[in-house]
């Protein structure tokens, strides 16, 4: 199989890989409503890199989908870095189509360079943001990432010097939806801690914190008269306790406003409890008149 066409191949195969990890993180497909301007800006950075030949192609790639990831942020709205990653690894792959569309060879090397940059770049722009308060901070933040986006596809350069590119590539497009389903287990305990405070402050039950934080359990009913009602439950829960999580690293102004949204979180969850016990109790009452 030609390069190209192998390399389109794992472009498509990449983007469903992707999109089944995104759901087994968030449990929606809000993916592809926050990726369109990733998409977009990703082709573009492809047909800047494929004409930046003053520079290796190594560099040129970090540095473009930095300034890509940057532009993401500025446009869409605030994510986990584990989200950012993933924006980020799309942004790349999108930019690898117009480089196998325009071949010179090496097709599978600048895919693997695009995605790995791509999603060091959206991780590390994310992580800025969501972490780091002082904007001077946040500027050092985007240069350091710009220096381990570069690194992030050098590394496949050099790689490509003792293993085929298209081992490369294929490694390239697996570990990026892998990263998702560890960060989904990685943010389990804190999850867990978050709701355990709201279920000692009465808003949600003791027997929903577990089944909501674990990343196996919660895929389930979970004892819930409606599955997706479960799986609405389960996102805002999550959002719940990650707001609660960045409001402690936010200025005063901002953890203001991440508290209203927190009161408001835990008001629908107290309202889709009360839902789901009067379905059940009613199921049960139709149940016994049988």
């Amino acid at each position: 199989m030609a390069d190209p066409v192998l390399a389109l191949i794992l472009i498509v195969a990449f983007f469903a890989v992707v999109t089944a990890a995104s759901y087994f993180k968030t449990l929606d497909g809000a993916l592809w409503s926050e990726a369109r301007i990733p998409m977009i800006a990703g082709v573009i950075s492809g047909v800047l890199i494929r004409f930046a030949t003053f520079v290796p192609p190594f560099v040129a790639t970090g540095i473009v989908l930095t300034l890509a990831a940057l532009y993401i942020r500025l446009t869409g709205r605030e994510s986990e870095p584990a989200d950012g990653m993933a924006l980020g690894a799309l942004t790349g792959a999108a930019a690898s189509v117009p480089l196998v569309l325009i071949p010179r060879g090496g097709e599978l090397l600048r895919l693997s360079e695009c995605i790995l940059a791509g999603a060091v770049a959206g991780y590390g722009i994310t992580f800025g943001l969501t972490q780091v308060r002082e904007k001077f901070r946040q500027a050092i933040v985007d240069a350091v990432t710009a220096a381990a986006a570069i690194g992030a596809a050098w590394l496949a350069t050099i790689a490509a010097q003792r293993f085929a590119e298209r081992d490369i590539a294929i490694g390239a497009a697996a570990v990026v939806p892998l990263l998702l389903v560890i960060a989904v287990f990685a943010q389990w305990p804190t999850i867990r801690a978050e709701l355990r405070d709201e279920a000692v402050l009465g808003f949600i039950d003791d027997e929903d914190v577990r089944r909501t934080a674990h990343p196996l359990r919660r895929l389930a009913r979970a004892g819930w008269h409606d599955s997706e009602a479960h799986r609405q439950f389960v996102r805002i829960a999550t959002r719940l306790a990650l707001r609660k999580r960045q409001q402690r690293s936010r200025t005063e102004e901002i953890a203001r406003l991440y508290q209203l949204e927190v009161i408001k979180l835990r008001m629908e969850l107290q309202e889709m409890t009360r839902i789901d016990r009067a379905m059940r109790v009613h199921a049960e009452r139709e149940q016994m008149a049988r």
